[in-house]
């Protein structure tokens, strides 16, 4: 469930004011009771469907479905079934192709196969599928428990496994480029108009199932989306890698609040003379002036009738290139997972989810051309 709690005031936002979302896992006892009968059930329907009586009285196991005119069918899904099927392999997973999910598996490294949990029946690259699937389908644990031809709960405690080890291993990574990386693998265009741009920032929300404790829903409502929702600040080199990927908060949280608690305030984040882009809601500006970090946002119209045609021309420029990290953000929603409103029993794992998502798109091809 979702734990509210209020963070604290160290960056100068009242407590009061900042609904922090903070999910923490609990065991629900009588759930996982439930689970457990459910799977004994699905058990002994597996065995009253594998063996059957014969006329002679011997018993005998029931053939298996196979593929067939590559179609794949129920209780028979697997990586190696998919193999030959690219298409099927994108749709499913978002990768290309066998060999790059072979890719994106090899880089969890060699811990995959020594997980605490392992299905009896499933190889460690096919847990890997089933969680692809559900991000990026976002299927319902029943219907993955036919497709892989295992128990409801099977496929939620797989699903839970791999999704931790995914995003403890993933978080190695440092996603962050060095000043040098970035500038040399930046849009010719872009280099050219905004040389020193670090990074792009802006926020997005997922849809969550309405909380039933009014504190989290409270914590959790967003008045931009009209309902409750995580919120997660992104950002992105100027050629369109993810190099930031905030902690998940409810909501009611603002940009700026999030920023506060970033480490992108960190001694080590920026050097002088960097420069953030970002969309004319981040009044972060006087956050970032101590360490000599310009943000260059659009004109905040407050207070102003007209634009000057120099700032106008100027505000075009950025926006022409903050579009980029909206395209990244959208490639990353092409998990459904991130789109669909998330089930209550998988909001205590958003955080986790969320960032797999984004991660994951560092695997594929990138959006920006090298002349945006």
């Amino acid at each position: 469930m979702i734990q509210v709690s209020r963070a604290p005031a160290d960056n100068h936002v009242p407590e009061e004011d900042l609904p922090e979302v903070v999910l923490e896992l609990e065991v629900d006892a009588e759930q996982e009771k439930e689970e457990d009968e459910e799977e004994q059930e699905m058990r002994q329907d597996n065995t009253n469907e594998e063996i059957s009586q014969n006329e002679d009285g011997h018993t005998s196991k029931k053939s298996v479905p196979s593929l067939s005119s590559g179609v794949v069918a129920f209780g028979n899904v697997s990586i190696e079934s998919l193999k030959l099927l690219p298409g099927a392999i994108h749709y499913y997973t978002s990768l290309t192709d066998y060999d790059h999910f072979v890719y994106v598996f090899q880089c969890l490294g060699p811990a995959a196969f020594h997980l605490k949990y392992q299905s009896e029946k499933l190889s460690p690259q096919d847990e890997f599928l089933l969680l692809l699937m559900k991000l990026r389908l976002n299927k319902d644990d029943k219907e993955l428990s036919l497709f892989f031809g295992i128990s409801r709960p099977t496929v939620g405690k797989v699903f839970k496994t791999w999704l931790n080890f995914s995003y403890f291993q993933l978080k190695e990574l440092n996603l962050w480029p060095t000043q040098e990386v970035v500038r040399e693998h930046a849009p010719k265009d872009f280099k050219a108009k905004f040389p020193t741009t670090r990074v792009i920032l802006d926020g997005t929300e997922c849809p969550i199932e309405k909380p039933s404790d009014p504190k989290q829903q409270s914590a959790t409502w967003s008045s931009y989306k009209n309902r409750n929702t995580l919120k997660v600040l992104v950002g992105i080199s100027p050629r369109g890698d993810v190099s930031h990927i905030s902690e998940v908060y409810g909501g009611s949280t603002s940009d700026r609040q999030i920023v506060e608690r970033s480490t992108l305030l960190s001694e080590n984040r920026f050097e002088a003379g960097d420069s953030i882009m970002a969309d004319r809601g981040f009044l972060v500006k006087d956050l970032f002036a101590l360490k000599r970090v310009e943000v260059n946002v659009p004109t905040v119209m407050r207070g102003i009738t007209q634009i000057p045609a120099e700032k106008l021309v100027q505000d075009r420029r950025i926006a022409s290139k903050r579009v980029h990290v909206e395209r990244v953000i959208g490639l990353a929603k092409t998990f459904r997972i991130l789109k669909e409103e998330l089930d209550r029993h998988y909001i205590p794992l958003g955080g986790r989810i969320i960032y797999v998502c984004f991660a994951l798109t560092n695997f594929k091809s990138s959006v920006v051309s090298i002349d945006a």
